[in-house]
């Protein structure tokens, strides 16, 4: 591993993260959500300083941007800090030595200067450190969603816990936040929601989760965070405010990230790539999941960031603009017709700029009567379980909730298409779900899927014979096919 220029390094770390999100959803069989979500979040605030750090020829230069943008991205927390060691490590870099010590973690304040709950993992010891505060024997499921991450399962679930000390009366409840990795097994019924009682069990790599009267969640590890605006005022957070800096003005004010300003074509290749990490990152909403081309995106802007570095060391405005120029229309040519018109409008739209690329014209629609393959309602005979949720009824800032249940499922190709065609994602919703069953056997990988009724009436679905069982009353939001 080599100690190597910031502004590399900067770089490498734009291409890993496209090639992490390629990664996770080639095989969308082996679909991870969170892979995508983590590798675009990661350029929110930080693409532009990217490109700011690359758009000069002074090598000097270069590299004190590159080096402030890399700071800058690391005082995010230990969770960003240590994905940027792992996937520079991955590229053959050795980061530490551009990175200042990391510092130790004290929890935040909110604006009112309130104490707040820090992420723990969960143990023994920290699941204990809950008793004294939060009454578990009378906790009940909010949510629970599991979903498969590559070749791992991973399951967040949300409880309402009673607090065992005096809050204000218009105080919201407190919600206990889990998440689990490496889950093991899984069973949980709707019909059994109704008893209360949770039972957390942090053994030495093990977790166990009971759940009213049967129903349990097991993993290798996991973390948890209350929820609770009040939390402040309970023993833990009384403890935790005795050994927590007061909040200052000058703490609570955001930093700027460094940057300057940007030529115009250096800016419209920002804007582009910027909003394709946005669009990546929108997966983090189950229900976009499947509208979002995650490999066309990442097929488009392949390399970018070499190119970057390349186009930006352009001795001369007016060269390293036409270099930008030159870059945006390799990535056109990348993502091929498709990709090139939705960067034309984004060009349009967010950089002003449509004369960069030509928009390519829009394939001809073939007529509905020369259709070959399975009608659009015909719904699949098997299928491989992606995500799942349940969420009970619930009141949230004076709004009702019904109660709700989402699936995502990768589906083989249709009828009549290439069979080496690669499987497709498809995420579906009902409202009150009349059952809700779940077993671990459902993420076994492609299994028998039947559907009984009509998919907009009131419809039942079947994976892996009984592994996992939905009945809509009201029907799905969409056909599954």
């Amino acid at each position: 591993m080599r100690t190597a220029p910031a502004v590399s390094v900067l770089a490498a770390l734009l291409d890993r993260s496209l090639d992490q999100m390629t990664e996770a959803a080639t095989d969308v069989r082996l679909f991870d959500r969170e892979a995508v979500r983590a590798a675009s979040d990661v350029w929110d605030n930080n693409l532009f300083p990217l490109f700011w750090a690359a758009c000069t020829s002074n090598e000097g230069e270069r590299e004190r941007r590159a080096t402030a943008v890399l700071e800058w991205m690391a005082g995010f927390g230990e969770r960003r800090r240590g994905w940027m060691t792992e996937q520079a490590a991955i590229a053959g870099y050795d980061i530490d030595a551009l990175l200042p010590p990391a510092r130790p973690y004290t929890p935040g304040r909110d604006y009112l200067g309130h104490v707040m709950a820090p992420q723990c993992r969960l143990t023994r010891r920290n699941a204990d450190e809950l008793g004294p505060d939060y009454d578990l024997a009378t906790a009940s499921v909010r949510h629970l969603q599991v979903e498969r991450a590559g070749t791992r399962m991973t399951a967040f679930l949300q409880l309402v816990v009673e607090r065992t000390f005096t809050v204000d009366g218009s105080a919201p409840p407190a919600l206990l936040d889990v998440w689990l990795d490496g889950v093991t097994d899984v069973a949980f019924d709707l019909s059994g929601t109704g008893s209360r009682g949770v039972i957390l069990d942090a053994g030495a790599g093990e977790i166990g989760i009971s759940l009213g009267s049967g129903d349990r969640l097991r993993a290798t590890g996991g973390e948890y965070r209350l929820d609770d605006r009040s939390w402040h005022l309970s023993t833990a957070g009384r403890r935790a405010d005795a050994l927590t800096a007061p909040r200052t003005s000058r703490s609570g004010r955001p930093r700027r990230p460094p940057g300057g300003d940007l030529g115009a074509d250096a800016h419209a290749a920002a804007a582009l790539l910027h909003h394709a990490m946005l669009e990546l990152r929108s997966v983090r909403y189950a229900a976009r999941a499947d509208h979002i081309p995650v490999l066309t995106l990442c097929r488009t802007f392949s390399g970018a960031g070499e190119t970057i570095l390349a186009a930006g060391a352009q001795k001369g405005a007016r060269r390293r603009e036409a270099a930008f120029q030159d870059l945006i229309r390799t990535w056109a040519h990348q993502g091929g017709p498709g990709s090139t018109r939705w960067l034309a409008s984004v060009l349009r739209e967010r950089a002003g700029r449509p004369d960069i690329i030509r928009t390519p014209r829009p394939p001809e629609r073939t007529p509905p009567s020369l259709t070959v393959g399975t009608p659009p309602s015909a719904t699949p005979s098997q299928a491989a379980l992606v995500m799942t949720a349940w969420t009970a009824a619930h009141t949230d800032y004076r709004t009702k909730h019904p109660s709700a249940a989402q699936l995502q499922l990768a589906l083989p190709p249709r009828t009549g298409d290439d069979s080496s065609a690669p499987w497709r994602l498809r995420t579906v919703s009902c409202d009150d779900p009349d059952a809700f069953r779940l077993r671990t056997g459902a993420f076994q990988g492609p299994g028998p899927l039947v559907q009984v009724g009509k998919p907009t009436d009131t419809c039942a679905l079947d994976l892996h014979q009984g592994a996992l069982f939905i009945a809509a009353g009201a029907g799905w939001n969409a056909s599954l096919s």
